[in-house]
């Protein structure tokens, strides 16, 4: 059972979802090599289908075309790329949950708590799999709440971000992290929504 109610995809959205998934488990990584074959198996579909779903990708920067290389994931962004996708990150992820309280109902606070207590198994656990799927889950969530548009755009940048995913330091500290974005959401706070948000997305 998914952790939250996910809308039906097209077979484009499952492949490209899969793709981004590898990339933040770090099954894929940075300038590695991907082969249409290979999903167009996994899947079950045409490589046209696969084809479609590399172009959503590349158009979103994670991955690359390149003329008698074929098709790999991005390199990770330099410093200076990554200080601004982290700042258009944190503009965007605060603009979404302010937009999204004009509608947000306590089934939302139910949903983003069974997300937090999800995060905090897999931080005791230390499952880097189960913490990073998560957590992109969790601020997917109040993204989507927001506009689907805005998650497209949100995707696009926070995966380029995960593309030098690195180990944590401490577990916790990420669960504690999205604790105090829960609690400022569920305070309807926006003052600490901005700063844990601030604190959370580096």
């Amino acid at each position: 059972m998914p952790l939250v109610e996910e809308p039906i995809l097209t077979m484009r959205d499952q492949i490209c979802d899969a793709i981004r998934g590898e990339i933040i488990a770090g099954k894929l990584t940075q300038n590695q090599p991907i082969r249409e074959q290979t999903f167009a198996s996994r899947f079950g579909v045409s490589r046209n289908s696969v084809r479609d779903a590399f172009l959503q990708l590349s158009q979103e920067g994670i991955l690359v075309y390149s003329p008698n290389r074929g098709v790999r994931v991005s390199s990770a962004p330099n410093k200076k790329d990554s200080d601004l996708f982290r700042r258009l990150r944190i503009e965007l992820e605060i603009h979404c949950i302010e937009r999204s309280f004009q509608h947000w109902v306590d089934e939302d606070d139910r949903k983003i708590m069974q997300l937090l207590e999800t995060l905090k198994l897999a931080c005791k656990q230390k499952d880097l799999k189960k913490i990073t799927e998560t957590d992109l889950a969790m601020h997917r969530f109040w993204v989507r709440k927001a506009s689907a548009e805005f998650e497209s755009i949100w995707l696009s940048i926070t995966i380029r971000m995960m593309i030098a995913y690195s180990k944590l330091e401490d577990y916790m500290q990420c669960f504690k992290e999205h604790e105090a974005i829960v609690e400022a959401i569920s305070k309807r706070d926006l003052f600490a929504v901005k700063k844990a948000i601030k604190q959370n997305i580096k």
